[in-house]
């Protein structure tokens, strides 16, 4: 139903984002620092270059690049996302990742597929864990057809996918689905991959402020199979 067929998903045609990208690209470039630039690249494995601009400096540059500019459809939403991912420097996936965050609320379901490409495109923890928590899990708290495709994800191959299955639901809380929560943690418990053991302690640990007594019985349910290091973030404040 959301699968683009493995294709990257069409940029729809938008003058706000032509008018956002031209500001952006200005703004960011006039503010490169190539020596921070070698050493964040550095931190983040070198998966992306960088034009090593900080967070709070680049936050304040965003301001002035959405500056009197409309709130966008989910058109210019996805064709600003899609365009920042084919520039190369890591900033402006950033600035995307800011921007949906701002405006997932004006976004359907059909927005999924372009999400998916986010993720699977340049993949690293530093975008692929703030799409599952800020994009992922409002689009599918808004939209309960979407969680069969979570259930699709933590199966997959491509373990970014299957950690943004695990990440989805951070912010849910009281809303949280247990029932699938845990079907994941449980789906991947015994896989050998860092990244997803990590997500699962993380996952847990956040639910865990809602409802500790239901974590702890799910560790101890299934000690044997999650990983050392699984228990150990699932019950660091408990």
């Amino acid at each position: 139903m959301l699968s683009n067929g493995g294709r990257p998903p069409r940029v729809p045609r938008s003058a706000l984002a032509d008018t956002l990208l031209e500001r952006l690209t200005g703004t960011y470039a006039a503010a490169a620092d190539p020596g921070r630039a070698e050493a964040m690249a550095a931190y983040m494995k070198h998966v992306a270059p960088f034009l090593g601009i900080p967070t709070p400096l680049r936050r304040e540059l965003s301001k002035t690049v959405t500056k009197n500019t409309p709130r966008p459809s989910e058109a210019d939403v996805a064709a600003l996302a899609l365009r920042c991912w084919q520039l190369p420097e890591r900033e402006y996936h950033y600035f995307a990742l800011d921007y949906l965050r701002r405006h997932v609320d004006r976004c359907s379901s059909g927005l999924l597929p372009v999400v998916r490409h986010l993720i699977t495109t340049v993949p690293w923890w530093d975008t692929v864990d703030l799409l599952a928590a800020h994009t992922v899990g409002p689009l599918v708290a808004a939209d309960p057809a979407l969680a069969p495709v979570m259930d699709e994800w933590i199966g997959s191959e491509d373990l970014w996918l299957a950690r943004a299955a695990l990440l989805h639901q951070l912010r849910y809380k009281d809303a949280t689905d247990t029932g699938r929560l845990f079907a994941h943690c449980r789906r991947r418990a015994g896989h050998p991959d860092f990244f997803l053991r990590k997500a699962i302690g993380w996952a847990l640990r956040e639910y865990a402020k809602t409802d500790p007594d239901a974590v702890r019985a799910f560790v101890d349910a299934e000690r044997a199979t999650l990983s050392p290091l699984s228990v150990r973030e699932a019950l660091k404040n408990l």
